[in-house]
C-alpha cells in the first residue's frame, strides 16, 4: 500500500447530504488520499438506552446517528462523487447491516473502528469479502488485536493503526512505541489514527514508520457535534497532508555523508585555506606563527596545518598568500 493521508470526517455533516459532498471537495483540496466516514444504522448497531460518551450530551447517541443517518441512495450519491473527484471513499461499519450497505455501494476497503475490534462476527463478516481493512486499535489490548486479526486472517492486505481512544488525545498517551511492535507482531503495515490536537503526533508517527495516517477534517471546530472541535480546519490540514510528504520523503531517503559532492562550491566558498600570516622569506622553517585560516576554501584545508609546520618555504611570500604545495623544498 502507497503512504496515504485519510481525511475523517465521521459526522460531522451532521445529516446534510450538501456538507457531505462538500467535504469530499473539501478532503480532495486538502490534499487526502480518501476521504472517511461513519455508516451508522442505529436499530442495528445501539440500544436506545446506550449511554453517551461524556464528551457528547447534547442529545442521546440513538437520536443523534438517527438523525445524521443517511438513505443507501444517499451514501450511493457520496460514495460515486468521492469516486468520480478522484478520491477514494472510505466509511467505517457499525454493523453487520451497515457491512451489507457499504458492499452495494462498492467500497473498496475496510476501516474497522477502534469500538469494532472485539466485534468478531463484523470481523469474520468483513473478512469473507477480499478487500483491504485499515483496523484501528484505539481502545484494545494485544490479546484482543491478537484475537481481531484471527478472524481478519483471510485479509491480504491489513493495516493496523495505532490509536489512542481519548479526545483530545493527550501527547503522554499517542504510543509511538507501538507501531514498531505492530509490524514485528504481525509482519503489516502500520498506521497511525490521530486524535491529538495539531500536527505533531501524526508527523512523528510517519517518521516512525506509519504509512497510513488518519486525521479527522472539519468545516470548523464550531460545529456541532463530537468530532469537529477535536478536528482539523482546512488550512491546517492541507499542511499536514504536505508536512507528512515531506516527513515520509525524509524517512525514506538515504543520506551518506561521505559523499559530499553537492557541497563542492559550497566548501570552496565557505572552508577555509592555510594562508600566510606574515611577509616570509624564502629558505624560512614554517612555524605556527606563519599560518592564518582564511576563505576561500581550494587551497590546502586548514585541518593539514601540521603537514605545513616544520617544511622549508622556497619562495618569498606577502602576507595572506594561499600556500600550495610546490612553495616547500
Amino acid at each position: 500500500m502507497k503512504k496515504y493521508v485519510i481525511a475523517e470526517v465521521g459526522s460531522v455533516h451532521d445529516g446534510s447530504v450538501g456538507n457531505a459532498l462538500k467535504l469530499v471537495d473539501l478532503a480532495l483540496d486538502c490534499g487526502a488520499d480518501a476521504i472517511k466516514f461513519q455508516t451508522h444504522i442505529p436499530e442495528a448497531e445501539t440500544l436506545i438506552s446506550a449511554p453517551s460518551p461524556s464528551y457528547f450530551s447534547e442529545e442521546s447517541r440513538f437520536e443523534y446517528f438517527k438523525r445524521t443517518a443517511f438513505s443507501f441512495s444517499q451514501w450511493e450519491k457520496i460514495a460515486n462523487h468521492a469516486k468520480s473527484s478522484g478520491i477514494e471513499f472510505l466509511s467505517s461499519p457499525f454493523s453487520l447491516e451497515a457491512v451489507d450497505l457499504l458492499e452495494k455501494i462498492g467500497v473498496v476497503a475496510y476501516k474497522i473502528p477502534s469500538g469494532e475490534v472485539t466485534n468478531i462476527p463484523l470481523l469474520e463478516k468483513i473478512s469473507k469479502l477480499n478487500k483491504p481493512v485499515l483496523l484501528s486499535s484505539g481502545m484494545s489490548s494485544w490479546v484482543e488485536i491478537d484475537a481481531a486479526v484471527q478472524a481478519l486472517k483471510d485479509v491480504k492486505d491489513i493495516v493496523i493503526m495505532q490509536c489512542t481512544s481519548m479526545y483530545p488525545c493527550p501527547p503522554n498517551k499517542v504510543g509511538l512505541n507501538v507501531l514498531s511492535e505492530i509490524n514485528r507482531r504481525y509482519k503489516c503495515i502500520p498506521g497511525f489514527s490521530d486524535h491529538t490536537l495539531g500536527c505533531a503526533a501524526p508527523i512523528a508517527a510517519a517518521i516512525c514508520g506509519a504509512q497510513v495516517i488518519e486525521k479527522h477534517l472539519t468545516f470548523s471546530k464550531k460545529m456541532y457535534g463530537s468530532d469537529a472541535k477535536h478536528s482539523m480546519e482546512p488550512p491546517e490540514f492541507k499542511n499536514l497532508v504536505l508536512s507528512l510528504r515531506d516527513a515520509w520523503a525524509m524517512s525514506s531517503s538515504i543520506v551518506d555523508k561521505d559523499d559530499v559532492a553537492d557541497y563542492r562550491e559550497m566548501k570552496k566558498i565557505f572552508e577555509k585555506s592555510i594562508v600566510s600570516s606574515r611577509p616570509i622569506k624564502s629558505g624560512k622553517i614554517i612555524s605556527m606563527d606563519d599560518l592564518s585560516f582564511k576563505k576561500p576554501g581550494d587551497g590546502i584545508p586548514a585541518g593539514r596545518y601540521k603537514d605545513l609546520i616544520g617544511k622549508k618555504i622556497n619562495q618569498d611570500l606577502g602576507c595572506d598568500v594561499q600556500f600550495k604545495l610546490d612553495m616547500f623544498i
